[in-house]
């Protein structure tokens, strides 16, 4: 099999990869009911010293900058109480999080969330959050250019390995909001 967008050795559909993933997106994988088919979210076996962005597109070319997308955990709080949610932005952009993230959340302050936290929260390892598999009471604040795009690269749940997804696709995940603006220059 033959990935949509860039080379890679190892290629399948994530249905016939989910002893690569992390419970969270295998168990999302298994009962995947959007409207893009599950066989069309695709897995890319990697090496994960090359999981974080510029290390990846170094490796595998700078070509896939303009198709991959970071997802991170931020954290909204208003009056004590603290909202977690995701946002996915593509790599070449920053999250507008004291802006677009902030007004979305209704909080009076957003940042980023720790790193114990993110993964605590979502099962999923450092550096390969995906928005699949996402607890699913969390907003996934996602990018109007992400869903643009034919096909994105994302993590996995881990540092080993890469999903590649039809940018509609994230219109169907839980708590999904589409979002202008939300990832800056």
């Amino acid at each position: 099999m033959r990935a949509p967008i860039g080379n890679f050795d190892r290629v399948r559909p994530a249905p016939e990869a989910l002893d690569l993933l992390t419970d969270p997106v295998a168990d999302a994988v298994r009962n995947w009911h959007g409207t893009v088919p599950a066989e069309q979210l695709i897995h890319v076996d990697t090496e994960p010293e090359w999981a974080d962005t510029a290390t990846f597109v170094e490796h595998y070319g700078p070509e896939l900058l303009q198709d991959s997308a970071n997802c991170v955990v931020v954290a909204g709080k208003r009056g004590g109480e603290a909202t977690l949610a995701a946002c996915l932005v593509l790599s070449g952009t920053r999250v507008d999080v004291n802006g677009v993230v902030r007004r979305q959340l209704g909080a009076r302050k957003a940042s980023f969330a720790p790193m114990e936290t993110a993964t605590g929260a979502t099962g999923m390892e450092y550096g390969g959050i995906t928005p699949i598999g996402l607890p699913v009471d969390w907003p996934l604040l996602v990018d109007a250019a992400v869903v643009d795009r034919p096909h994105v690269l994302v993590g996995s749940g881990t540092r080993r390995g890469k999903l590649i997804v039809p940018g509609k696709a994230f219109l169907d995940l839980p708590g999904a909001v589409v979002l202008e603006g939300l990832g800056v220059d």
